[in-house]
């Protein structure tokens, strides 16, 4: 069957105007996809937020219960016992200059970079690099720190980092496809938890706004935000 046939079937399965119940939503949303690798499902959520603000910033991490159903590459740059703290807790590149010079000549193979704070300023050579492809180490989201042991084990549990974009939106992943339903709301609640403790004070009126799901190739699934909001502590 044709890939336009397939996605015009996943389309079918759901009704773009409805709002569905949390569980309902990621069971449709695993029932909808279609690809044949292992779609990631992402959660989008708008916020009642004005990201020109400075004071309505959102942005944060938070470490899924589940993790990711993937294998996350993780670079350290640190130095002394801190390069071998990394090592230990299973960073998959250590290093300080070396790693500079290779990202300078175009090496992008991880997916996180973290760095001790008296590193920064070698890793501020290569701020406009890792800067637009979201890698850039920051003190705000745990990456910028002298636990990187922690730090490290975090992020190859499948820590997520959040950032909301133009219109208040914030992207995140929650599992794969082949997860089960309780897996994927329980990372969904920790996402949407984490964005309620990062409200910001100046945040007035409905702070959420609108929750929906998806998966990699997969129709937008609208989710009941009473039902989310139930399941936060």
């Amino acid at each position: 069957m044709s890939i336009g046939k397939l996605q015009k079937q996943a389309k079918e399965k759901v009704d773009r105007s409805q709002v569905y119940p949390i569980g309902e939503a990621l069971s449709l949303v695993k029932e909808a996809a279609y690809a044949k690798f292992d779609e990631t499902v992402e959660v989008t959520v708008r916020l009642g937020v004005d990201p020109r603000k400075a004071d309505q910033m959102v942005r944060g991490a938070v470490v899924l219960p589940n993790g990711l159903g993937k294998d996350v590459r993780v670079l350290v740059f640190a130095k002394g016992e801190k390069a071998l703290e990394a090592r230990d807790a299973g960073a998959d590149f250590v290093g300080g200059d070396d790693l500079v010079a290779k990202i300078q000549e175009g090496w992008f193979e991880f997916d996180t970079a973290i760095a001790t704070p008296d590193m920064m300023g070698t890793v501020g050579k290569i701020g406009r690099l890792l800067g637009p492809r979201g890698l850039m180490p920051n003190p705000k989201v745990g990456t910028v720190t002298f636990e990187v042991g922690r730090a490290t084990s975090e992020a190859k549990s499948g820590k997520v980092e959040y950032r909301v974009e133009k219109a208040g939106i914030v992207h995140a992943p929650v599992g794969k496809v082949s997860f089960d339903v309780d897996k994927l709301q329980e990372n969904l609640v920790a996402v949407v938890d984490a964005l309620i403790k990062a409200k910001p004070a100046t945040s007035k009126g409905t702070y959420l706004k609108k929750v929906s799901l998806c998966s990699t190739m997969g129709p937008g699934v609208n989710v009941d935000i009473p039902t989310v909001q139930a399941l936060v502590k």
